[in-house]
């Protein structure tokens, strides 16, 4: 079998199916029709799959006991050799090839049987769902890593208070933690997405064959089992072109992409001299080649922009699979590129975010002397309320002192109680002690507030939901950290 696979590059017809054809396949056709370029980083999961089917075809009584045992010692030493000696002379047109040859090399003439009711498209979606669910694993890993810090800032954070920020203009106070924590939950969801794109990736189409399924007797349920799969497809045609699992792990790399820019939006902007609120560590800055008091906050604008990256490779998925006839198409071999992009971003992305931000630290005296006495504007509403003031009347009185505070040009909490009075009578002393930051916070009690208990009750919960999604990960084999 091996002995008649040529070198892909010179033209010649492979072993795998070049007995169909005649002559030499097309110089310009040859670069255009590789891909173990991209596909070698699934050996490992290539090897597995094929020893798999080995024992499968023992089972099932297509293989003899002992050639079952060779193949799969065999591809045993196949796996040793690559460890070892990597893949720089393979001129292969994919991974598989490589594999097969190998083997041929490894254990002679018997590696021919491997492939019987085997195609490469059940054999490379196999290899690429385990790949997927590792890889799933390891993002959800760094995810949970990079809520572990956001939880760190969020305790840092707790006593400081901040103004916060709607249509980044100042709104109301926050406790610093509560800012921190508003990134946090969105990270939690973002596991959810990715296990449920691993779980979306368990199921097992290898013995479907090239679209109608495997002639032999193999047990499916067996293989499942061996090689970790949740579930087995349901259909031959559906299993060697499914490639939502893909989309859904895109699609929840896209969605970790657009919270890591809208964090990283914050980070640029509160470490600003502007605003100042948090200072990146020395570890995580840059300075300038030219300016020498320039401190770049780079971990976050590099990470704003792998965020594109993100969300084009699930556009490029989903652009790739409209219109596909049933079945296996060759243009699902682009399906790697987007999906190895997505994993490889966020596992160079993910823990250089997590370490800024285990080592970011807040500045409260910054934080207070950028406060406007505006952001206690609703305070001074609900005050109102609470003397029976109807909540639209008490908004437009408190719209009137705010316009008449920037027409004198002087802070809110300056007005005199005579001004006060002279936007409406309700007003009494007691109005002054709404200016106080700390009850602003202490007021705001429901769950989820920015009340000391709320924020301490959203860090035990975030505490508790972070364990047992790392309890969950332990569970499965699968790396908690």
């Amino acid at each position: 079998m091996t002995s008649t696979t040529e070198d892909p590059r010179s033209g010649d017809r492979g072993g795998l199916w070049g007995g169909r054809f005649d002559g030499g396949m097309a110089p310009e056709m040859v670069p255009f029709n590789l891909s173990l370029g991209l596909d070698a980083r699934l050996w490992r999961e290539d090897v597995r799959g094929s020893i798999a089917w080995a024992r499968a075809l023992g089972r099932a009584g297509v293989l003899d006991a002992e050639e079952s045992k060779t193949l799969v010692s065999g591809l045993e030493r196949v796996a040793q050799r690559i460890e070892r000696d990597g893949l720089v002379d393979a001129r292969e047109e994919d991974i598989h090839s490589v594999v097969e040859r190998m083997l041929g090399e490894a254990v002679g003439a018997v590696a021919g049987k491997l492939h019987t009711g085997r195609s490469r498209n059940d054999q490379s979606s196999t290899g690429v769902r385990l790949y997927g669910m590792a890889s799933a694993e390891r993002t959800a890993a760094h995810l949970l890593d990079l809520a572990d810090a956001l939880l760190g800032l969020a305790r840092r954070g707790t006593d400081a208070i901040m103004p916060g920020y709607t249509h980044l203009q100042q709104a109301q106070p926050l406790r610093a933690g509560q800012w921190a924590l508003s990134h946090l939950f969105p990270l939690l969801r973002d596991v959810e997405r990715v296990r449920a794109a691993r779980r979306s990736a368990s199921v097992l189409p290898l013995g479907s064959g090239a679209i109608a399924g495997c002639p032999f007797p193999v047990d499916r349920e067996a293989l499942r089992v061996e090689l970790g799969f949740d579930r087995i497809s349901e259909n031959s045609v559906d299993a060697v072109s499914d490639r939502d699992w893909i989309c859904d792990l895109a699609y929840a790399g896209a969605m970790v992409g657009i919270h890591l820019s809208r964090l990283a939006e914050d980070l640029v902007l509160f470490s600003s001299l502007e605003f100042g609120f948090l200072r990146l560590s020395d570890g995580f800055s840059t300075g300038s080649s030219l300016m020498p008091q320039k401190r770049n906050p780079d971990v976050a604008e590099l990470a704003r922009g792998k965020s594109g990256r993100l969300v084009g490779s699930l556009v490029s998925l989903l652009t790739l699979l409209k219109g596909l006839p049933t079945s296996y198409n060759r243009d699902l071999q682009e399906d790697k590129e987007p999906l190895f992009d997505t994993i490889d971003t966020l596992d160079l992305t993910l823990p250089a975010v997590t370490g800024a931000i285990a080592t970011a630290t807040f500045r409260p005296d910054r934080m207070e002397g950028r406060m406007d006495p505006q952001l206690l504007a609703t305070d001074i509403a609900d005050w109102l309320v609470r003397r029976g003031v109807p909540f639209r009347r008490s908004h437009e009185i408190v719209g009137r002192l705010v316009r008449r505070t920037e027409e004198e040009g002087v802070p809110l909490s300056s007005l005199s109680l005579e001004a006060f009075r002279e936007i409406d009578e309700a007003f009494d002393e007691d109005v002054f002690t709404v200016f106080d930051w700390t009850a602003s916070v202490e007021a705001r009690d429901a769950a989820g507030g920015t009340s000391l208990r709320s924020v301490e009750a959203q860090v035990a919960d975030a505490e508790a939901r972070i364990a047992s999604a790392r309890a969950d990960a332990a569970g499965r084999g699968a790396p908690a950290s």
